[in-house]
């Protein structure tokens, strides 16, 4: 039987630690490049977001998620009122609001 079977040996007793930390090291190495490309840069723009919405002032020219553009008429703790067309106005929430857009662009568009 030996002809296609190897013969199997017991190893050596008193396996290394070393050999333990090493097998983490992939592991450590996969979660430290997620954090950089993934988890660090979504971080980054929630918390730009957050400044955005906080600063929204009256005047200011807006794009929603859903792609509204208008301009902001009134503003409420958690909601703004924003006016899409002459005499029509919408309430979103402030976390809805995508972008502040230049001055002007309602005019150009």
């Amino acid at each position: 039987m030996s002809l296609f079977i190897s013969d199997a040996y017991a190893q050596a007793s008193g396996a290394s630690t070393q050999g333990g930390l090493m097998s983490l090291l992939p592991l450590v190495a996969i979660f430290a490049v997620f954090y950089f490309l993934l988890i660090r840069p979504q971080q980054k723009r929630a918390k730009e977001h957050k400044k955005m919405t906080e600063a929204i002032a009256k005047g200011d020219e807006v794009i929603t998620t859903g792609g509204t553009l208008g301009k902001v008429t009134g503003v409420g703790e958690s909601f703004v009122t924003v006016e899409v067309a002459a005499g029509v106005e919408i309430k979103v929430q402030r976390s809805a609001v995508q972008a502040l857009m230049p001055k002007g662009t309602i005019k150009s568009a």
